[in-house]
């Protein structure tokens, strides 16, 4: 299944960073994780905004990383 931007809502919005999650029903956690698996949101997500994913096999909290040539990349807080 792809990325359906119905599963994709706001938490929180303060000072321009946006705290998000989205709720996958038939995908794992790497699939999601993949880079460009929020590509058709990538006007909407900025870098340094965090991720809450709701996935099939767990949850995880990712930030959202700008890359050079504009697509969506998330990597694991650390």
């Amino acid at each position: 299944m792809a990325f359906a931007i119905r599963n994709l809502s706001v938490l929180a919005y303060p000072n321009g960073f946006t705290l998000w999650h989205y709720k996958s029903s038939a995908e794992a956690l790497e699939r999601i994780t993949a880079q460009d698996y929020f590509e058709d949101a990538a006007d909407m997500l900025s870098g340094g905004d965090l991720l809450m994913l709701s996935a099939t096999d767990g949850a995880r909290i990712v930030s959202i990383t700008a890359a050079p040539d504009g697509t969506v990349c998330t990597a694991p807080l650390t």
